[in-house]
């Protein structure tokens, strides 16, 4: 794929269809209102997008973009769209809801007790409140980007990968490779426990930075940004093949190292697949495949206790089984080793 563009400089790139891993439609707001949209091709190995067509006619769009995936697949240009089965979307109550219930909007009403319970004294007291209006704006300004980036999120099935819409003002669809997925993450803050809800996020290699020309910063690799944990355990097995399987809890004296985050420490491997829950607050579990492990750590602390770290390609993309035996740590890092030059044998996910 060629691609050119400049008035006064001029650029020419041309991009090896064997490489590309994802083919993106983005829709942002000023395009869409001249019924325009947005091409990035992703490339693997690339941190960024490697080449953008903007802006091209919405059905333009959507049919290069069918041509492309087709060509990369090495079927013709001309073959229809694969079909795709969508599997959930995210109502947009339970979005406001879970923007409304952060850390941010705790630490926005203690500020408003704090204004009225502040004594009376005149400037002082403006200026406090000055300062407290402030931090509500900028409160309600996160939660609503958070909305208007996630709204009608929806996440489907298809050949080529996870497909995933979403979307209010500027809108993105976006796929996601299998074979780009190096580890599944799935987070429960605090304050959604009571209602059962956590999120589930994918690491991506080559994940991209700040996306230009959207206003919707970095792309947030999330199949599930708010939604039932028995949804997400579902969703687990149908879309990424990850089976949970029993985890082991660290020893007690690790209570001496770590007495806050203790009750949610667990981990194990089936031989596969390497998974690890940590947490204080909020619990977040990883389950990582081995055969995109690219290295095994091993670290002795106090307490004659051991970490043994699983890393994968991505900036977040490790599991940590913290605070083991020594002895155990032992005998688990030789088996990740072993078990991870076995798993690259096995096919990619899906």
């Amino acid at each position: 794929l060629q691609i050119e563009s400049g008035v006064l400089k001029r650029d020419a790139r041309q991009l090896p269809m064997a490489r590309v891993q994802a083919v993106d439609l983005a829709r942002p707001f000023f395009a869409r209102i001249f019924g325009l949209a947005e091409l990035r091709v992703r490339l693997a190995g690339h941190s960024r997008t490697a080449g953008r067509l903007a802006y091209l006619a919405e059905p333009v769009a959507e049919q290069l973009r069918a041509q492309l995936l087709a060509v990369h697949h090495g079927v013709s240009a001309d073959a229809p769209q694969p079909t795709e089965t969508a599997l959930l979307s995210v109502p947009t109550n339970r979005l406001v809801a879970a923007s409304l219930l952060s850390g941010t909007s705790f630490a926005a009403l203690a500020l408003i007790v704090l204004a009225v319970l502040l004594p009376g004294g005149g400037g002082a007291q403006g200026a406090y409140a000055g300062t407290v209006a402030v931090y509500i704006l900028a409160f309600f300004r996160v939660a609503w980007r958070r909305v208007a980036e996630q709204y009608r999120f929806t996440v489907a099935l298809a050949p080529d990968g996870i497909r995933i819409r979403r979307g209010l003002f500027s809108t993105l669809n976006e796929t996601v490779p299998f074979a780009r997925v190096q580890a599944v993450r799935k987070v429960q803050p605090l304050l959604w426990r009571p209602f059962g809800w956590c999120v589930l996020e994918v690491d991506v290699a080559g994940s991209p930075g700040r996306e230009q020309g959207t206003g919707m910063g970095r792309v947030t690799k999330a199949l599930i940004p708010v939604g039932p944990s028995e949804q997400a355990d579902q969703l687990l097995v149908s879309l990424l093949g990850l089976h949970q399987f029993q985890l082991s809890k660290p020893p007690s004296r690790a209570r001496w190292k770590t007495p806050a985050s203790y009750h949610f420490l667990a981990a194990g491997t089936d031989g596969y697949v390497v998974a690890a829950t940590t947490g204080r607050l909020r619990k977040s579990s990883v389950w990582l495949p081995l055969q995109k492990a690219q290295s095994v750590r091993w670290v002795q602390g106090r307490f004659k206790l051991a970490t043994v770290v699983v890393d994968a390609a991505g900036r977040r993309a490790r599991a940590e089984l913290r605070d083991r035996d020594v002895e155990e740590a032992r005998i688990t890092f030789s088996r990740l080793v072993d078990d991870s030059r076995r798993a690259r044998q096995r096919p990619e996910l899906k």
